[in-house]
């Protein structure tokens, strides 16, 4: 009766000890996409928005788009323009407010 507890304790120990160790890698990654995120919004919303639009085209007042509008054209300026998923978020929601 003792050898098949010690057997039963042992398998749920070796079956268990992946999943523990799974658990716990997934810690330092969420800390470093918060470090990621932090690094990443340095520069104040406008900032980002007058230094990455501006570059290319003249700027447009927010109130000269829709929020679904806005969305869009957010969407394709952060693959012509190579911005962060972040900033792009930032800048989006930015103009959103200011409609």
């Amino acid at each position: 009766m003792l050898m098949k507890l010690n057997f039963k304790v042992f398998t749920a120990l070796l079956l268990g000890l992946p999943l523990v160790s799974a658990c716990s890698s997934l810690i330092p990654n969420q800390q470093q996409d918060v470090n990621n995120a932090s690094k990443t919004i340095q520069k104040p919303v406008v900032q980002l928005w007058a230094d990455n639009c501006s570059r290319c085209h003249n700027m447009r007042s927010p109130d000269s788009y829709s929020d679904a509008q806005w969305d869009i054209a957010v969407m394709h300026m952060r693959i012509r323009a190579n911005l962060s998923a972040a900033d792009a978020r930032a800048i989006a929601e930015y103009l959103k407010s200011a409609n």
